[in-house]
């Protein structure tokens, strides 16, 4: 038996985990997440997931613990309000908002440099039809202004982009906030940094998508929900997005099981995906916009200082609320 299990742990960050561990505490590691691996109980008292795994119901009453490697925890309230038991968890909130958000910049800088049609028409030297743009003087709406929806606008302003933000709590002073329809009607490029509530699920609909100006980009990096794959499809087919970018997906653990095991999938989030991502000025990342050498180091830090004060203090450093929270990102 172990002290703590690790799901969702790809082979650098279980080197870096590593390297924090102290020897006191034994540990197991998995790349999988627990509906893959299919571990029939709990392999330790305390474990620790990211956001695609699916943990067990029937394990609630048998943990002590649950540390998510995330900077989101609405799947942890999730687990919390399904299982009917308020299991112990805590989260990381701080290790990864540079890394995210110098992510949304190359994915919204890769689209409005027609990135992907320039890589394909090299093969003929073509080059008709690449004409891209430049940042200056463009605007851009981040929505959700938490840690890394702030660190997306810093940088906005290093580019010399006119920055908006959209958030119900207006946290910053130097942030011009304006309203969800004005910031749609205003944005060149529009990027989600918002947390995922039970009231938010969906928000980039076919309805949000009509307010916005024909050719805008979207890049997505916080949760997959809030941008349902067949609004995004339609709202590329009649030319109001010109670009979309995702490192987060709709129905993300049913895509990422179906592209790891190679299977065809009959769910309709994942099948409007995988149509979405065949079509031009569509890029999409495998949820990775958290991942630099520079993160993992702190990520993986912060993991085992939380696995270190829960069995030393029997509590979290950074433990997850019992209610929603606001700002909160999914990476």
């Amino acid at each position: 038996m172990f002290d703590v299990y690790f799901y969702e742990a790809f082979a650098e960050e279980e080197s870096a985990l590593h390297s924090f561990l102290p020897d006191t505490i034994c540990a197991g590691f998995t790349a999988a997440t627990p509906q893959e691996i299919g571990h029939a109980v709990a392999p330790a008292a305390l474990i620790s997931v990211r956001t695609q795994s699916q943990i067990p119901l029937g394990w609630a009453q048998g943990l002590q613990g649950i540390l998510t490697r995330s900077t989101g925890y609405d799947h942890v309230l999730r687990y919390r309000q399904e299982s009917g038991v308020a299991v112990p968890a805590g989260y990381l909130p701080l290790y990864c908002h540079r890394a995210v958000a110098e992510q949304a910049m190359l994915l919204w800088m890769a689209l409005l440099r027609l990135l992907p049609r320039q890589q394909a028409q090299f093969h003929t030297f073509y080059r008709d039809g690449l004409t891209g743009r430049e940042t200056a003087g463009k605007t851009l709406a981040v929505f959700g202004v938490g840690n890394i929806g702030y660190e997306v606008l810093r940088i906005g302003r290093g580019l010399d982009m006119r920055v908006l933000g959209v958030d119900i709590v207006q946290r910053h002073d130097d942030v011009e906030y304006v309203a969800p329809e004005y910031a749609a009607a205003q944005a060149d490029i529009l990027v989600c940094a918002m947390n995922l509530t039970q009231e938010n699920q969906g928000y980039f609909s076919d309805d949000f998508w009509r307010q916005c100006r024909p050719g805008a980009v979207f890049v997505n990096i916080s949760r997959g929900e809030l941008s349902p794959p067949a609004a995004l499809l339609a709202a590329h087919e009649r030319g109001i997005l010109g670009g979309i970018a995702l490192d987060v997906y709709d129905a993300e653990s049913a895509l990422a099981g179906c592209l790891r095991g190679g299977k065809v999938s009959t769910d309709a989030s994942v099948v409007a995906t995988l149509a979405l991502q065949k079509r031009q000025q569509v890029i999409f990342t495998p949820h990775n916009a958290f991942n630099t050498e520079e993160s993992v180091v702190r990520k993986s830090s912060q993991s085992i200082e939380q696995v270190r004060a829960f069995f030393e203090r029997g509590a979290f450093l950074w433990p997850v609320p019992n209610g929603e929270s606001k700002n909160i990102l999914s990476h």
